[in-house]
């Protein structure tokens, strides 16, 4: 990894556009590839699961534009890409909406995004673990909260 820190931006920018390309277009083929064996196996729970609900919303709510939003967001990015192969979105609009999403991920972490990855590596992991877990108690006990006054 320490040759993608001293790398000139451009060569970042390729790199983490790339990365991203091929991980998009892979997720996208692997949903679409098992979308009608799925179904009549034990995995069938993935394609019901919550992670892949939330990104069918999310892809029903913004349809095209839910390619390129889901690599601004942390979570649903794979499901996404997955839930369009599975949808068998057409090419045409998957390749063209798949770019600008890789376009909008190569910027980020090639800028920002592996500047916080580098910090948090100096800052040491013990301190990560520490953030992620008052993290998860404090998401976990604000929605057990609202589920009781709900």
């Amino acid at each position: 990894m320490d040759w993608l820190r001293d790398a000139s931006f451009g060569w970042a920018f390729a790199f983490m556009f790339l990365l991203a390309m091929a991980r998009a277009n892979t997720t996208y083929w692997v949903g679409r590839g098992l979308a009608a064996g799925v179904k009549h196996t034990r995995f069938q729970h993935v394609m019901t699961g919550p992670i892949y609900q939330r990104a069918e919303r999310f892809i029903q709510r913004w349809g095209i534009f839910a390619i390129p939003l889901s690599f601004m967001t942390v979570g649903i990015q794979t499901a996404v890409n997955a839930s369009a192969g599975v949808a068998r979105m057409p090419l045409i609009r998957y390749i063209p909406s798949v770019i600008v999403g890789c376009l909008i991920w190569a910027t980020i972490y090639s800028t920002v995004g592996m500047a916080v990855v580098y910090a948090w590596i100096a800052i040491g992991w013990q301190w990560i673990i520490a953030g992620a877990l008052v993290i998860g108690i404090t998401t976990y006990a604000w929605i057990r909260y609202r589920r009781r006054e709900g």
